[in-house]
């Protein structure tokens, strides 16, 4: 069974940090573009960095480049997501997603897997 598996979010004052890390089990994320995205309530879904599968390709919206770091370890099945300088509005549920098909590059678009989703808070 094809599954992501989120862990990091939680509760973070303004201008703080948190590391999300999603796990996969039973596929190989090597064949994979990765990606992160967030739905904040009221609002729809959003891409918010993705990264391709050997990891030489990354893309952010632009409310987050330069606070959000987004990297991957193929060897253990792993893909981060590194968020500093935290904001009111990063508050959302965070997911991880996984798309087949994409050689290279990623896409802030494209899902085929889920993970479940961590939340994030963002409040002082």
């Amino acid at each position: 069974q094809l599954q992501l598996v989120e862990s990091g979010g939680g509760l973070v004052q303004p201008g703080g940090s948190l590391s999300l890390s999603c796990a996969a089990s039973g596929f190989t994320l090597v064949y994979y573009a990765l990606g992160w995205f967030r739905q904040a309530p009221g609002k729809e879904r959003e891409g918010v960095s993705c990264i391709s599968r050997t990891g030489g390709d990354t893309k952010y919206v632009d409310s987050v480049k330069g606070r959000f770091t987004i990297s991957r370890d193929n060897a253990k099945n792993t893909v981060w997501l590194q968020m500093n300088s935290l904001q009111f509005d990063d508050t959302a549920v965070y997911y991880c997603a996984a798309v087949s098909g994409v050689i290279h590059g990623c896409s802030l678009y494209e899902a085929d897997y889920w993970g479940q989703g961590t939340q994030v808070t963002v409040s002082s």
